[in-house]
């Protein structure tokens, strides 16, 4: 029986209990029910949620519920991101066993994600630092293994001082660590990579399958991440060597006014080159000195153009020409061969390293005019015009200075020179990318050992499949040192080669997080099988992801590894597609306007009552203390609510407070889902007092409805609704609002849906207080009234559910439904559908503006015209005053929305 009063902890409770009782949310596959896989990225156990992955579970369920009214097979999973650095660093710090902290996690974070009653299909779960996961991790390396798709070897890695660990090049952006933001070092390890560049192409080409379904930033980053350049390459011959130097450049054009050849401190060929040189010492201590710096460079930093000169010289194999050798701080060896020619007239950051270091600039592409002649400055042959050019020259033009080729424009000549050094073979066409192999070596005991032994007689020899998996030792000791903790288990490095028998060393790395994070979606399809990593035929029925919910933080990490698993997948005969996922939404961050930190029990405070604070004159805080026991604690202002800075907010204190449905409704209502949202315990005080509203609402009407003695069954009478407006007026609303609701969800735009219930809801309440003066209505009246207040509240229930889940189901029951919202449905629509004629406004509030300002609002006919709603505007008497005594230039006509009379 339904209580008269919401009371939020016994409604959840119940219903809570019921779906998991029920099996609510268990789905497998139908050929016979169109699928719709929906999917919040996994979260990382670190012991507590906080607002933002409420945030982004919240959005994932209210479309797996919206999907499942409409008649759709769901699937929405969840499982843990659960290897990885913190619960190593815990083992360092706190003397704990990362299995059992990270275990304890994931049962509290579990707990917490079913307190919001998030409609999972929790036998679906899946960890991947449990050995029936990462197994299959392994499998993969061994099937990229066989297909060269993995190697070994020496290389600089991105080194993470305080985590004492490998980084990708994307978790070291910025020369910060991703995790943890400590300065990132350089080192040389052996290391194992996984050939992404061999799906470089690819990974940039089937972009065009996510632009209709992924934010255009996403891909904006990846394509940069990726960035792919077509140029050509040319080799410049070593004087008094035989080396010679590849660049590659996108301007062949402007070779003619290369001033130098400039190479990466990193690059391969220096130290060679250099033996013997009274300047190799000092060339070395410079290049060691870029590289340090260069590790803790920002992303979009200023960074002064340094270089040493070589003492060498390259040919220019166009001209002949000796150009010096240097080595600069501006050139990446992750671009092109890590060498670059310097043309400072046509390049900006060749310009600003030839002023900074004197160098002679030659310009060799003049602009053109449209009938295609040179214009401006044209310089003689061989001149120096460094005085004259005071920034370079980087469009296209003509060539001048430039030999057998000058006069010939830009593209024209790009073809035929480069056409040119290939068949003299010292050059030719080239395609690159700044994408590198990804380095998937991890020096930690926390994640998927590498299924790799090393014996003395066989060399490197992989582990059998049907040994697999390769188990973890149930602890090591972690000295925080930077070896792999897994090297001091003897029983675990200890082994005998797969080939002969023989005593051999099993690899003590263990894989990159991201490896698990790849393909995890995939094994939520089967994840039970103990045969593979996944049944073809499950996949194929669930898989594209149908919408994926994360942050933007992984738009060029996960979200691009992920995209090269699949192909890898689909390569090795798994899966048939290309792309893992259809739609993409990343949500915004969930930031505290005001909080307040205790240092000393790190905890963090929202609420105002328990904190004293005094202000300045304007106002700012000043200081802040404890009132329970007068301590200091720190004033923070817009943060990220994240538990890397332990400032989130506990979701289980809000539930207790104010209950789970309230805390998805203030969520999923304060902001789109891809803007910020800011933290407001006063919002979700309006979603409460909006749920009690609606659920007071369902309590006064529940046995009126079906009362058969108040004007006999509920039914529409067309005359009745004609006739009186009040009753129209409610019907239509309902409709428009079923219509409104429906088009936010298809967009994702729960906070207008949300906004359009609580519009309905006032609908029904001005309704239901009409109702007080007609009690000696005739019967038909009742009767129609009735059957229109029952369809208000039923679509408003249902349209509810995505949201308030819990509180939903309490109020569907109470109007006569047994067995929950979706075992009663089995699996039909229960979306409410809306009458189309209904829906259709028959009048229309037209703002009109002059000159972009508001100054007048018409009311027309839903279907007026653009000359009529023009007329209408200028006549109206309001607007004419502001139009009096001036030109009218144009009459903007924006049908059925707005009108804007330009005037002077």
């Amino acid at each position: 029986m339904m209580d008269e009063k919401y009371y939020p902890e016994k409604i959840e409770e119940k219903w809570q209990r019921f779906w998991e009782e029920s099996g609510a949310f268990e789905v497998e596959a139908d050929s016979g029910r169109e699928k719709f896989y929906c999917l919040e990225m996994l979260p990382y156990p670190s012991g507590f949620l906080h607002m933002g992955h409420v945030r982004n579970y919240s959005i994932g369920d209210a479309l797996a519920w919206y999907k499942r009214l409409r008649g759709f097979n769901v699937l929405h999973p969840i499982g843990w991101d659960s290897f990885g650095q913190p619960a190593e660093q815990a083992a360092i710090k706190r003397g704990v066993n990362p299995r059992e902290w990270t275990e304890e996690n994931i049962t509290h974070m579990r707990e917490q994600l079913k307190r919001l009653g998030i409609s999972y299909d929790w036998r679906r779960e899946t960890a991947a630092h449990r050995p029936d996961y990462y197994k299959w991790d392994q499998w993969f390396f061994l099937k990229m293994y066989e297909r060269g798709l993995v190697y070994r070897r020496l290389s600089p890695v991105n080194w993470c001082p305080n985590e004492n660990t490998v980084l990708s090049n994307e978790q070291s952006s910025g020369g910060v660590c991703w995790r943890c933001g400590a300065k990132v070092e350089k080192k040389d390890l052996e290391q194992w990579f996984v050939r992404t560049t061999q799906y470089a192409e690819e990974l940039v080409a089937d972009m065009a399958e996510l632009e209709e379904g992924w934010p255009e930033r996403v891909l904006t980053m990846q394509r940069n991440w990726i960035a792919r350049s077509t140029g050509a390459f040319v080799d410049f011959p070593v004087k008094d060597s035989t080396e010679k130097i590849r660049v590659f450049t996108t301007r062949v054009d402007t070779i003619y006014g290369a001033n130098a050849i400039v190479l990466a401190p990193e690059h391969p060929l220096l130290a060679k080159l250099l033996e013997g040189s009274t300047l190799g010492a000092d060339i070395a201590r410079f290049a060691d000195r870029v590289r340090e710096r260069r590790a803790n460079v920002k992303p979009d930093e200023e960074v002064e153009k340094e270089g040493m000169n070589t003492g060498l010289f390259a040919t220019n194999p166009f001209n002949d020409e000796q150009l010096p050798v240097w080595v600069a701080n501006y050139v990446l060896m992750d671009y092109g061969a890590g060498a670059v020619m310097s043309v400072p007239a046509h390049d900006e950051r060749d310009f600003e390293f030839a002023q900074a270091h004197t160098l002679p600039i030659k310009q060799v592409i003049a602009p053109v005019t449209h009938d295609k002649e040179p214009s401006g400055f044209e310089p003689q042959l061989g001149e120096d015009v460094s005085t004259e050019m005071l920034s370079a020259m980087t469009d296209y033009g003509m060539l001048v200075n430039s030999g057998e080729w000058s006069a010939k424009l830009s593209q024209d000549a790009i073809t035929e020179m480069t056409a040119h050094a290939e068949k003299k073979g010292f050059g030719g066409g080239a395609v690159t990318y700044r994408l590198r192999d990804w380095g998937i070596s991890r020096q930690r005991f926390w994640g998927a050992p590498v299924p790799i032994v090393y014996c003395e007689t066989c060399g490197i020899v992989p582990v059998l499949e049907a040994e697999l998996p390769v188990k973890l030792p149930a602890t090591a000791e972690f000295t925080g040192t930077g070896e792999s903790p897994l090297a001091g288990v003897a029983e675990f490095v200890n082994t005998t080669c797969p080939k002969c028998d023989r005593p051999a060393k099993r690899d003590t790395d263990t894989m990159d997080t991201f490896v698990d994070s790849s393909w995890y979606f995939f094994r939520y399809c089967d994840p039970q099988n103990g045969g593979a990593p996944f049944d073809k035929e499950k996949v194929a029925y669930w898989t594209p992801v149908d919408q994926y919910i994360g942050g933007i933080e992984h738009a060029v990490m996960h979200l691009l590894y992920t995209r090269f698993w699949t192909k890898m997948m689909r390569d090795i005969g798994l899966i048939s597609f290309d792309e893992p996922i259809k739609n993409l939404l990343t949500q915004g961050m969930v930031v505290a306007e005001t909080f307040y930190r205790d240092e000393a029990e790190e905890r963090v405070f929202y609420n105002p009552a328990d904190v004293q604070v005094e202000r300045d004159a304007k106002g700012r805080i000043t200081s802040a203390l404890l009132v329970s026991d007068n301590r200091a604690v720190t004033v923070g202002d817009i943060e990220k609510m994240s538990k890397s800075t332990n400032n989130g907010v506990d979701p289980n204190e809000m539930i207790d407070s104010y209950g789970a449905d309230a805390v998805r409704v203030f969520t999923l209502f304060a902001a789109p889902p891809e803007n910020e949202l800011r933290w407001s315990e006063s919002g979700i005080d309006g979603a409460v007092r909006f749920l009690r509203r609606v659920y007071g609402m369902i309590w006064k009407w529940r046995g009126t409805l079906d009362d058969d003695s108040l004007g006999g069954k509920p039914q529409t009478n067309e005359t009745v609704l004609r006739n009186i407006p009040e009753l129209r007026a409610l019907r239509q609303t309902t409709h428009r609002t079923i219509a409104r609701v429906t088009n936010d969800f298809e967009r994702l735009h729960f906070n207008t849906a949300i906004a359009a219930l609580m519009e309905l809801m006032n609908a029904v309440a001005d309704f239901d207080a009409l109702q007080k003066g007609v009690a000696e209505a005739p019967p038909e009246y009742h009767a129609t009234a009735r059957f229109v207040m029952r369809e208000a509240l039923e679509a408003m229930v249902v349209m509810l559910v995505p949201f308030a889940p819990h509180a939903a189901e309490e109020m569907w029951e109470s109007l006569g439904h047994a067995g929950g919202m979706l075992q009663s449905a089995q699996g039909e629509v229960r979306w409410p559908r809306a009458d189309a004629e209904l829906a259709r406004r028959e009048e229309l509030e037209i703002p009109v503006q002059v000159n972009g300002k508001l100054r007048g609002r018409l009311r027309v006919a839903a279907d007026v015209g653009e000359e009529d709603l023009r007329q209408a505007a200028l006549a109206d008497e309001r607007v004419r005053s502001f139009v009096a005594g001036r030109d009218v230039v144009k009459v903007v006509v924006v049908p059925q929305r707005l009108v804007n009379i330009v005037v002077r």
